[in-house]
């Protein structure tokens, strides 16, 4: 008998950077795989036309982050186009940055998605307040990794 374990997990590290550059605030966080983020990767591996994950967003929700969740809780602007996407052997890692005017606000939440809008999530994460001021930046890289245990 065969008891083979697969375990995903995800890791955010956000940076924000004021008008000038310099580093305001650096966080590393995890995040939660939500059931659409797991029958899009079931789906992909069947082969469908779902199409890949190409948009991030920035959100002021506050609500615990939960399995059933599809989109985030109050999005902050737009999603945003992923700046990279790069796989390696059991990880991808999706970077995007929020440029000044972007997802400004009182950031507490961030999700990957494969649309502009509407689509589907792959993963949210919440986390304490990071106040992206209107000229400030944020990039957010967030790896997930796929283990067998």
């Amino acid at each position: 008998m065969i008891n083979e374990e697969l375990k995903l997990s995800g890791d955010v590290a956000l940076v924000l950077k004021d008008k000038n550059g310099n580093v305001k605030e650096s966080r590393e966080i995890h995040n939660l795989v939500v059931s659409s983020g797991l029958e899009f990767i079931c789906s992909r591996m069947g082969g469908t036309s779902a199409g890949v994950m190409s948009h991030m967003a920035l959100g002021s929700g506050t609500t615990a982050a939960s399995s059933g969740q599809t989109d985030l809780v109050s999005i902050l602007g737009s999603r945003e186009a992923l700046d990279s996407t790069s796989a390696s052997s059991n990880t991808i890692t999706y970077v995007s940055s929020f440029e000044a005017g972007e997802g400004t606000g009182a950031v507490t939440e961030a999700g990957v998605f494969n649309a502009a809008s509407s689509g589907t999530m792959l993963c949210r994460t919440v986390f304490a307040v990071v106040n992206k001021a209107a000229d400030d930046t944020m990039s957010v890289t967030w790896t997930i990794t796929l283990t067998a245990s």
